[in-house]
């Protein structure tokens, strides 16, 4: 198995791969873990087209189009699935769908990661935003959410927000795609931009979050995680994959302030909020086919994972297995149990072979989204040159490798 997955991500996956090589004596596993982001794709894709590639990988769905579509993957047949216990009807309805690429099925879900809204219960409770039990008030509208973010820093003189906000940051684009969502409004529909005068509102919208002062414009990953980490601010949006740092800080009685976390508000028509999952593939290997046998090898070692992912969901992740993701386990699984539900509002990047987890679009998105929240460019100059520079991208006929 080739795998992208490091940090914590990666000791639970070592974890689940040494349990599952010491559960029978059939099949071993041996992972190799590359380096996240475009260099394991860039890998993975020659690797495999070249019959060099791993036995199985872990990939993101939002990559399927690509690597499905690029002749990088093998499908997996119903009966491969159903020789190892599994079904389509097992896993939660978005992630299923989300693993098919043209009505056949390319990938295996393990989770969901959606975009949260941490908080900081001691400084929403300066702010008046919680209510009797200490939990946050629930937030209703664009509107309340900027009047949760302004009340917050005038009361009590730290940040409102803080998020990722520095130029090849990921995180505008993933919140611009989920308020766009929120308004029913697509990005890209057969080969066109289809967002029209909601794409510059919205990130409009965004942008006076920071030019009010609510949050501060230009943080990297770590300064923003820091400023929230450190009870500088009062929300952090981000995706949930910061859990077990806060977990693991209130434990050692390092934090400093109790927290929580709720789904992304819904701020227009419904509660719509990026998310991708890690998924397990086949690569193609064309001239080194996998044996049904090594086939279901693979698909044996997919299964225990899956039937195991409640230890994988303690990295903040939501099981895409449902017979554990609905189990009493994992609902009472805190904080996962919080914000379990944005599941079901899951939106991912629009399908094109240029979307996806590091992918190219998202790269030319991170260059001018948020140029627009240090006044570089204005919201609607930000979103032109995104557009403009993007248009190649989606021009282009989808490569087969």
């Amino acid at each position: 198995m080739w795998t992208l997955l490091s940090g914590g991500d990666g000791a639970r996956m070592r974890a689940l791969v040494d349990d599952f090589n010491a559960s029978q004596r059939d099949v071993r596993v041996v992972s190799t873990t590359l380096r996240w982001g475009e260099p394991f794709y860039t890998k993975l894709i020659t690797a495999s087209v070249v019959g060099a590639g791993p036995d199985v990988a872990t990939i993101h769905l939002s990559r399927i189009v690509n690597l499905a579509g690029g002749g990088v993957l093998r499908p997996i047949s119903p009966a491969e699935l159903a020789s190892v216990g599994l079904r389509g009807q097992d896993y939660l309805p978005r992630q299923w769908a989300k693993s098919q690429y043209e009505g056949r099925t390319y990938a295996v879900p393990l989770d969901v990661h959606p975009l949260v809204l941490y908080y900081n219960t001691t400084l929403a409770g300066q702010a008046g935003l919680l209510d009797a039990a200490g939990n946050l008030r629930p937030i209703d509208g664009v509107a309340a959410l900027t009047a949760a973010f302004r009340a917050a820093t005038e009361r009590t003189g730290r940040r409102g927000l803080t998020m990722e906000s520095s130029q090849s940051s990921y995180a505008i684009w993933r919140l611009w795609l989920s308020m766009l969502a929120q308004q029913n409004v697509t990005i890209i529909a057969n080969g066109r931009f289809t967002y029209g005068p909601a794409g510059a509102a919205t990130l409009a919208q965004i942008s006076d979050w920071f030019t009010r002062g609510y949050a501060q414009a230009g943080l990297d990953y770590p300064a923003s995680t820091s400023q929230f980490m450190g009870g500088n601010a009062a929300f952090m949006l981000n995706g949930v994959w910061e859990v077990p740092e806060l977990v693991r800080a209130t434990k050692a009685g390092t934090l400093g302030f109790e927290y929580g976390i709720v789904p992304l508000p819904k701020m227009y028509a419904n509660a719509s909020t990026w998310a991708d999952s890690h998924a397990f593939a086949l690569p193609a290997n064309p001239g080194h086919e996998p044996t049904p046998a090594k086939v279901q090898a693979i698909l044996r070692f997919v299964a225990y994972v899956s039937q195991h992912s409640l230890g994988w969901a303690q990295g903040g992740h939501i099981p895409a297995y449902a017979p554990v993701a609905e189990s009493a386990a994992a609902k009472s699984l805190m904080p996962n149990a919080l914000y379990a539900q944005a599941a079901n509002d899951a939106v991912y990047d629009p399908d094109g072979w240029y979307m996806g987890a590091a992918g190219p679009l998202e790269a030319i998105a991170s260059k001018f989204l948020p140029a627009a929240l240090y006044g570089y460019m204005t919201p609607a100059q930000a979103v032109h040159r995104f557009e403009t520079e993007a248009a190649r991208l989606v021009r282009k006929r989808p490569p087969r490798y």
